[in-house]
């Protein structure tokens, strides 16, 4: 280890002896086997995650404040395809969508940016970012040596880059862009899937030539053989055991989890500060140099854009800063101390000889020095149950369970990750009465049950759900017709209407009354469910209306899962089982109010509002507006 640290070349760690402002731009971006190189100077980064679709424009220039006033010298972001290329060749980079207005906001900040072109980002984002309508380009297959989707793939990716070349934002030109992205996570699971490593870079072969025309280092997230001249990175909970795939490259992390996404029906994750701020310091104790907090602030999935199935439109990941923008205490204080104490030893971490020391079954310490003096010590402890006390270089030092304590001097601590001395606090949402004083406030829109003006198609059997909707709306109509009489009358038992679906969910209706709703769970969405019904002599009208809850948005061949009903059947007659699978189904796509925009703010006078002076209660179908002044 010596030997290689005295083959360290001498220019990029002695510049950083100077006392360096913000970042902002940068010129040249090179690395070598111990950090990036940014103008000349080893450098040792944190980098925090914002996604700008999950914020408004307005919000942008506070939140790259709070980071930097956090620590971080960097800003990461995913680029969202499906959310700019709306639809083949048709580009979109207004609101919360302008890409250049942020990495600007960045830049102005005095801050550096990490680019993640993707064009697959996972991200819980919708169909992990990839546009709904690639699917049905004849012959695609996603994330594979597959020349439909290469051919889309480029056309996106060179957009993207020669979008920042233009606006001079690249490092290379004088911007902020210092690190691109191609692709996201595919080694591992995916190989296993589509091939070997070598295929998949086929498919990436001419972005990756793009690449090399940015004048940037390029790197790849989970990918343990990433080609040269990319860099492989860490996406985990902990990455101080992560080593690059080739000793000439550095140690990178992506994405350190601060907390994690919610989902319906489950409790709201959290990651406590002290875990988080021990992740990162025993990273950059065992040799990393970038980190990045995924996601530092995670906002809010609008619209259309969370993934699934039933993630949350909520992104707040108990990240530093909450969903709102408000820093969340005490981990945004806590990360940030962590930081400044990480930020006094880069010098010495960057171009210093590293040993370590074993100071007891669990406890241990890797101490950098370099040839100015500089002395820098990590003590860590990893048993998770007890304190511990050790002897360092003749003095004792209490070690607190799962913890980690920085000495820039290699005597004193200057902080401990176990150890939070920065305020506590939580924002309390307070529940207010909407309904009080004036009586025309609540105004109501009832949807028709089934099909609302004209059907859209008709079929014998059932038609997948994403396949007809193509993402345009969560709902689908099924409505069919059946007769009954006596031969079909009851044996002794209720009526039972058995409902097999792929997903998400169903609100079924018989005789344009609610019989019953079902969901599926988790990442396997499909369900059976059977709903006791009382049929009617003669004819009997059936609705099930079908719902999605967030597309797919990672995993081997996730376009290919589907939803929608694959079995309908009625059994307790006194003939046995009624199929009604092959029936003829009538089909509507979307529902009315959506047609009719009711959920915009411009649609608010709509004469199809109906004013009330309560809101109706166990109304299904039912569309509620308020008002308050």
């Amino acid at each position: 280890m010596a030997a290689a640290a005295a083959s360290f070349a001498a220019l990029p760690c002695l510049l950083l002896l100077l006392l360096l402002p913000s970042f902002g731009a940068a010129s040249n971006v090179t690395y070598d086997h111990r950090s990036l190189i940014i103008d000349g100077r080893r450098r040792l980064v944190i980098s925090t995650s914002i996604h700008y679709p999950r914020s408004v424009p307005e919000m942008w220039p506070k939140l790259v404040a709070e980071a930097k006033d956090g620590g971080a010298d960097c800003i990461e972001t995913y680029v969202f395809w499906n959310g700019h290329e709306i639809a083949p060749g048709q580009y979109y980079f207004e609101d919360r969508f302008d890409l250049v207005r942020f990495v600007k906001v960045v830049r102005d900040a005095g801050l550096l940016l990490i680019l993640r072109i993707g064009p697959f980002v996972a991200a819980e984002w919708n169909f992990g970012g990839v546009p709904v309508w690639l699917h049905y380009v004849p012959g695609t297959v996603f994330r594979t040596n597959n020349e439909p989707f290469k051919s889309h793939m480029q056309s996106f990716t060179t957009y993207i880059v020669n979008m920042m070349k233009k606006e001079q934002l690249f490092a290379s030109q004088g911007g902020n862009i210092i690190l691109a992205q191609i692709e996201n996570e595919y080694g591992g699971y995916l190989e296993q899937y589509y091939g070997t490593a070598g295929k998949a870079y086929a498919m990436w072969a001419a972005s990756m030539a793009l690449a090399q025309n940015t004048g940037v280092p390029w790197i790849m997230c989970q990918q343990p053989d990433a080609p040269d001249p990319v860099i492989n990175t860490c996406n985990s909970f902990y990455c101080d055991n992560f080593q690059p795939n080739s000793p000439t490259k550095p140690k990178f992390w992506t994405e350190n989890w601060p907390g994690w996404f919610q989902t319906f029906g489950e409790s709201n994750p959290h990651r406590p500060p002290e875990d988080v701020a021990f992740a990162v310091a025993r990273f950059f104790e065992k040799g990393g140099s970038v980190q990045n907090y995924y996601v530092y602030h995670g906002g809010t999935n609008f619209g259309r854009t969370t993934g699934g199935p039933f993630i949350t439109t909520s992104y707040d990941y108990d990240a530093p800063i909450d969903e709102y923008g408000l820093r969340r205490f005490p981990k945004w204080a806590h990360l940030k101390e962590l930081h400044k104490s990480i930020k006094l030893c880069e010098h010495t971490l960057l171009c210093g000889n590293t040993s370590f020391v074993s100071l007891g079954p669990k406890q241990e310490a890797d101490i950098y020095t370099d040839q100015s003096g500089g002395c820098v010590a990590f003590l860590a402890n990893i048993d998770s149950d007890k304190d511990k006390v050790v002897t360092f270089r003749n003095r004792q030092y209490d070690l607190p369970a799962w913890s980690v304590s920085i000495l820039p001097d290699c005597k004193n601590v200057v902080f401990n990750t176990a150890k939070v001395q920065s305020q506590t606090s939580m924002v309390v949402m307070v529940p207010e009465s909407l309904q009080a004083a004036k009586p025309d406030r609540w105004s109501i829109f009832r949807e028709t049950t089934g099909i609302w003006g004209k059907n859209n198609f008709i079929r014998n059997g059932f038609v997948d759900h994403i396949n007809t909707t193509k993402d345009t709306t969560d709902y689908l109509w099924y409505t069919t017709s059946f007769s009954v009489d006596g031969s079909y009358s009851s044996k002794g038992t209720q009526a039972v209407l058995n409902i097999d679906s792929k997903g998400h969910g169903v609100h079924a209706f018989l005789n344009n009354e609610l019989i019953g709703s079902a969901y599926g769970n988790g990442s396997q969405s499909s369900f059976t469910v059977g709903l006791p019904i009382n049929l009617r002599t003669g004819k009997n009208d059936l609705a099930l209306l079908s719902m999605t809850v967030g597309l797919q948005n990672a995993g081997p061949s996730y376009e290919w899962i589907g939803a929608g009903f694959t079995n309908v059947s009625i059994s307790g007659l006194k003939n046995g089982v009624v199929d009604l699978s092959s029936n003829n189904w009538t089909y509507k796509i979307g529902l009315e109010g959506e047609y009719y925009s009711l959920f915009k703010p411009d649609q608010r006078s709509n004469k199809r509002w109906v004013p009330q002076s309560e809101p109706p209660k166990n109304q299904p179908l039912t569309w509620y507006k308020v008002s308050k002044c």
